[in-house]
């Protein structure tokens, strides 16, 4: 059995623009070095293969497609989440 490559896209949402765009795409080592950025920076990471399948056929900086509006929007609520409680921990521990 073959064994697939990696594929990983970056999504960035600006409230003032019309959609979320991909950002930076990659797979194999291109793949690996976009996670190693990200965890570096630390960006949330989530694993979707099937949506990631999907965005990785999309232009770089062009506003996603309507049928890919749910999908994003959910991974990128759970990154706001996810963030939001990164801060309010940092927060706590300073205050402490």
């Amino acid at each position: 059995m073959e064994k697939k490559e990696k594929l990983t896209v970056a999504v960035k949402y600006n409230p003032q623009e019309e959609a979320p765009k991909v950002v930076a795409k990659g797979k194999g080592y291109l793949a690996e070095l976009i996670l190693k950025i990200a965890k570096n920076h630390n960006i949330p990471i989530k694993k979707d293969s099937k949506l990631v399948k999907e965005l990785y056929k999309l232009e770089l900086d062009k506003p996603i497609p309507p049928e890919l509006y749910r999908a994003v929007a959910v991974v990128l609520a759970w990154a706001y989440n996810l963030n939001k409680k990164f801060k309010e921990k940092i927060l706590k521990n300073f205050s402490s």
